[in-house]
């Protein structure tokens, strides 16, 4: 059979999947039942384990249309074999609906609506239960508990059985409580997505018949019908009459109230292009309702309802994606957890050769013993060198610092990213909401008149100005609506309307049902506002002043602006208002209007660091008819605009803020800020904030993408003139780089090996749309950095998933968009998150190495002891794993984090230098040890009878047999078992350090005390031998000694051992760094250009010329 090439399915998703496909072998399948046979079922665990192997074991490669069994494989992801089936779409793949002649979506054939809900299946998000019996299943064929299955039989053959019954007594408490934990969470998921996922929805079929049907029958292309009195949406669908207004708080977990207006027509496009007839989730997501949001209310026409195209259904929604990102989360690849792998690989090789050396012993040593008892004891080793415990004492640590963040109110939806908050090195703050205070104080205004500014103005509400077109437009130009009386929506909008004093008044439905279009929103002044003239009050009642908003176009994030079509009452020509970033308004506006000191205005108020809008109108032909405005495009109406003004806004830091920035600076964890405000005003905040100190520089990179033939540029300049200090240029550490969005997307696409050095030194992003942050996340992750994101929640979703640790400043007490959400409203979270991080990756290194010793130190015992055929008894086994080694565990995670943050970091794995060799030096004083008192007790000759009782009465306690059939009271076993009993408590204080990432042991009372009692207990009896004693007290000596000077000289040590003085670094953005240093021409000198020579290529980099401009 001829093998097909790889195919890819959802390509250039984020679940972007290989698919492969496969048939059933007949003699494959017998060959893996006779060895499934052969290994008494073995074979079968491990294919279970594998499903890779298991699928490419039993079949062979054939095209995926005449598969039996398709593999597929994510870039990320594990592999998930199963059959083929007709999928339910493709997830990632919506339906692209046309946006012209939407009549004609209303007309569906019977035959192509069946082939629909064939192709696209049920409306569900299916989050099925599973049974306790199923999860029974999966939780104990877990290698974890097949090996201990493996252990408990191993003792039981050996007549151990109080151990094996205490460990499978631990075994089941521990199923239990995971059994329950699933549960649990299973049914909370399977809850919140069943809540309103169900319910009935009437339908506009053929001929306009309206059909009511259950929600699971819907198919993209269906026309539905929202409720008056509002839905939870049960599918993706896109207006196209009407208006609602939806809370999206489920997506975003912001509770602000979002406007949703129909599909525009394109037909009235005066920038039509080939591509605008489609539609997009993304580009169209102000006239999208997404599975999972509340329609709070709805404004329809008389005679109509409020319709929308279904789009997406089932796990292709938002929603959808949201619960799958749930159900199957993007794996943590952190080095931690694979070098967790190699040490267990290294523990079972160390077992494999005691395995080999015990038979090998009792075959040449002791001829005539039982070959059942050379295997057991054999096996026995393996047990040994590989704790049962270990994933147990691994999370314990996780666990304690969980409970500690809740304490200060954090909350962790991912507590395997605890560990990896403890490397984070640079941290990305939103700016709004997050650096700075989350509302917005007006300042002042500047309004514009004839292509000149007037004098700034402090108030708004005031006579003079009530009837002018620049408070018109703060009073209209918004999308605030009345919820139970109450004036609800963006905070800087409800800041904007407030400020003019104005009343907003909207239509009930009762009033809405009489007219024959829909009732506007209506804004009037209050009467104490109008100026009081008696002329003007015999023609036209106070009352009469109000302007009705006739039309809405949302603000997009993408076009940085807002629309509103209003009209006075009274007056038969309409007037656009528009707000939106100064830049682009005034891009839009006649010039003749715009003033020439525009840009130093807006300079001056931007570097001050305040938040400025720019407004305009435009006053519309009188041809526009009211119908023809709700039909008309966007691009029509904002052209040929009069500039206004500009509407100051002041937005104030927090306190902590500083504060935190500079405990972060001095820890050398570097901190970018990615706004979506003005670049000048960002740059501002960032001084302000001690983000960018004062003596340190900002070079602004302005790209230019390729146009009339012309490659792409950058063009250098600084933010601010600064001052030359003659002899001095400017060095590494003191500049910064700054850019906006577009500039952003540009280098992204044509100076890709630009990008990673402009994100060594990137500091200030504005106008990054809230995919362009994600795209920066991962390409400071592209350059080794440990990335971690704060933001509110809103626009930020992306970034805080992508990133290795997102911190939510949300209310809510846990978000689904991050994997870690603050109560505390600032970003002091930030450093707490990390210091108990780092606590935690310390915690587990320390638990993993005592671990091993532990395992490696009853390894060397019971090999000792194997060599007079001997061994430990059954209640010394139990006492040192429940009485010693779980005590000690469970209590040396509990040192909380470090007060502060310090410069150094932790190590991010285990296969590091100074780890290793802190490991293996404490392997050798124990053997050393150990080995020393074995041969020191076998060389006494003298034993009276008063020592041997001394010696062997801990062993006749605790091993009342019958009979001694295993040589088990003896003088070396006693010995072995009091020097490796206080061997462990030794290893476990020197492994658990303090300070500078956890609090000192002794600051642990817990674990202080549970030593002490150790202690207590392994000095029985009082009247030991002072050689022991002696012993003891030179093997906690020798191994305090060794791992401090491992701690303070053994990197360099080791350095000078493998003559790496001059090492290169691992980390992408150190390596960068050192090769910048020396280059000559980095960083580009202002007022020059950088020139793409080439075309962009996917593939091949582009390569770049400087010239000076």
């Amino acid at each position: 059979m001829e093998k097909e090439e790889l195919k890819i399915v959802n390509k250039g998703l984020e679940d972007e999947m290989e698919i492969s496909g496969y048939r059933l072998c007949r003699w494959k399948l017998a060959l893996v039942g006779i060895g499934v046979l052969c290994t008494g079922g073995f074979l079968l665990l491990l294919l279970y384990w594998l499903p890779e192997w298991c699928v490419k074991g039993t079949c062979t490669r054939t095209s995926v249309r005449d598969a039996q069994v398709v593999l597929l494989q994510s870039t990320v992801s594990t592999l998930h074999p199963g059959r083929l089936t007709v999928l339910q779409g493709c997830s990632g793949s919506p339906l692209m609906v046309l946006m012209q002649h939407k009549v004609q979506m209303y007309l569906t054939l019977i035959l192509l609506y069946l082939y629909r809900k064939l192709f696209f299946g049920v409306n569900e998000i299916a989050v099925k239960v599973p049974s306790v019996f199923k999860l029974l299943i999966k939780e104990v064929l877990n290698p974890f508990y097949i090996f201990q299955l493996f252990s408990v039989i191993l003792w039981s053959a050996d007549e151990y059985y109080y151990y094996a019954v205490a460990i499978v007594f631990m075994s089941l408490i521990s199923i239990a409580t995971s059994l329950y934990t699933i549960k649990k969470q299973y049914i909370m998921l399977h809850d919140m997505v069943a809540a309103h996922s169900i319910v009935r929805v009437s339908v506009c079929r053929a001929n306009n018949e309206i059909e009511e049907t259950m929600s699971t029958d819907l198919v993209p292309g269906d026309v539905m019908i929202i409720p008056t009195n509002g839905i939870i949406m049960p599918c993706d669908a896109v207006l196209i009459s009407g208006t609602c207004i939806v809370n999206e708080s489920m997506l975003t977990g912001e509770s602000v109230p979002v406007t949703k207006t129909n599909l525009p027509d394109p037909g009235h496009s005066v920038k039509r292009e080939a591509g605008d007839s489609t539609y997009s989730t993304e580009e169209h997501k102000r006239h999208t309702l997404f599975c999972g949001t509340s329609v709070i209310q709805t404004r329809f026409y008389s005679g109509e309802q409020v319709k929308a195209v279904v789009v997406r259904t089932g796990f292709s929604t938002a929603k959808g994606q949201l619960v799958r990102s749930i159900l199957y989360p993007k794996p943590t690849d952190f080095k931690l957890y694979r070098d967790a792998y190699l040490f267990l690989l290294c523990l079972v090789g160390v077992a494999g050769i005691g395995f080999v050396y015990s038979i090998v012993l009792s075959i040449i040593n002791h001829v005539g013993v039982p070959a059942k008892t050379i295997i057991i004891e054999s096996l026995d080793i393996i047990t040994i060198t590989v704790p049962p415990a270990l994933p147990a004492a691994m999370t314990a640590g996780i666990v304690y610092a969980q409970r500690r963040l809740k304490r200060i109110g954090i909350f962790c939806i991912s507590p395997q990213r605890i560990n990896i908050c403890g490397q984070i090195n640079l941290v990305c703050f939103d700016k709004t909401g997050t650096l700075t205070e989350d509302g917005l104080d007006l300042w002042g205004i500047h309004r514009a008149e004839k292509g000149s500014f007037y004098l700034s103005e402090e108030k708004v509400c005031k006579e003079p100005l009530v009837k002018s077109q620049f408070v018109a437009c703060m009073a209209t130009c918004h999308s605030l609506t009345k919820i139970e009386g109450e004036l609800s929506g963006d905070p800087l909008d409800l800041k904007m309307f407030e400020a003019t004093g104005w009343i907003l008044e909207e239509a009930t439905e009762e009033e809405t049902s009489l007219h024959d279009h829909i009732m506007p929103t209506v804004v009037r002044p209050p009467k104490q506002l109008l100026p009081n003239d008696t002329a003007v009050l015999c023609c036209l009642p106070q009352s009469s002043y109000e302007i009705g908003i006739v039309r809405q176009f949302p603000f997009s994030s993408a076009l940085q602006r807002m629309t509103v079509v209003a009209r006075l009452l009274g007056e038969k020509r309409m007037d656009a208002y528009l707000k939106g970033a100064p830049e682009v308004v005034t891009s839009l506006c006649r010039k003749e209007t715009v003033p020439d000191d525009f840009s130093e205005v807006l300079e001056n108020y931007t570097k001050q660091g305040f938040r400025v809008i720019a407004l305009a109108h435009r006053r519309l032909e009188s041809k526009l008819t009211w119908h023809k405005v709700q039909n008309i495009n966007r691009d029509v109406i904002e052209t040929n605009m009069e500039f206004l003004g500009l509407i100051v806004m002041q937005n104030k830091l927090k306190a902590e803020t500083p504060g935190v920035l500079e405990d972060l600076r001095r820890a050398n964890i570097r901190t970018v800020m990615v706004t979506g405000d003005n670049m000048l005003t960002a740059i501002s905040v960032a001084r302000d904030c001690g983000m960018i100190l004062p003596e340190e520089r900002v070079i602004i990179a302005d790209a230019f993408p390729p146009r009339d033939g012309q490659a792409a540029t950058i063009n250098w300049r600084y933010a601010d003139n600064p001052v030359k200090h003659p002899g001095k240029g400017v060095h590494l550490e003191q500049y910064h780089f700054a850019m906006n969005g577009k500039s952003f997307a540009v280098i992204t696409e044509h100076f890709q090996d630009l990008l990673q050095k402009l994100v060594l030194h990137g500091t200030v992003f504005a106008r990054m749309a809230p995919e362009q942050k994600t795209e920066l996340v991962e390409a400071l992750q592209s350059v080794d950095y440990f990335v971690g994101m704060c933001g509110d929640g809103a626009n930020d979703c992306g970034a805080l998933k992508r990133a290795h640790s997102g911190i939510s400043l949300s209310e809510l007490e846990a978000s689904v968009a991050s994997p870690f959400t603050s109560k505390t409203p600032n970003i002091s979270c930030v450093p707490s998150l990390i210091r108990e991080g780092r606590a935690a990756l310390v915690t587990s290194f320390c638990v993993f190495k005592f671990m091993a010793l532990y395992s490696i130190i009853q390894y060397i015992s019971v090999t000792l002891l194997y060599s007079i055929l001997s061994n430990l008894g059954d209640f010394q086994f139990l006492f040192i794993d429940i009485a010693i080694i779980l005590v000690i565990v469970f209590t040396m995670s509990l040192n909380p984090a470090w007060k502060e943050l310090v410069a150094q970091r932790p190590p991010s794995g285990l296969i590091s230098g100074p780890l290793l060799f802190s490991v293996l030096t404490q392997i050798l004083i124990c053997l050393a040890f150990q080995t020393f008192s074995f041969l020191w007790v076998k060389r006494q000759s003298c034993k009276n009878t008063t020592y041997l009782h001394c010696v062997i009465c801990f062993s006749e306690v605790y091993n009342e047999t019958e009979d001694d059939d295993h040589n088990i009271r003896n003088y070396e076993n006693t010995t072995l078992f009091f020097i490796s009993s206080f061997q462990y408590l030794i290893v476990a204080i020197v492994f658990s350090k303090g300070k500078p990432f956890r609090q000192p042991t002794y600051s642990n009372c817990k674990c202080s005390f549970a030593s002490y009692c150790m202690y207590v207990i392994v000095c029985v009896p009082f009247h030991w031998r002072m050689m022991m004693l002696f012993i003891m007290l030179a093997n906690a000596a020798v191994s305090a000694l060794v791992e401090v000077s491992v701690d303070l000289r053994g990197s360099r040590c080791l350095s000078w051992l493998c003559c790496r003085r001059n090492k290169t670094p691992k980390a992408r953005y150190m390596h960068l760094a050192q090769e910048l240093r020396v280059d000559p021409d980095w960083p580009p000198k202002p007022t020059t250009t950088t020139e793409a020579k080439t075309p962009p290529s996917p593939k091949n980099s582009s390569s770049h010329s400087l010239s000076s401009s």
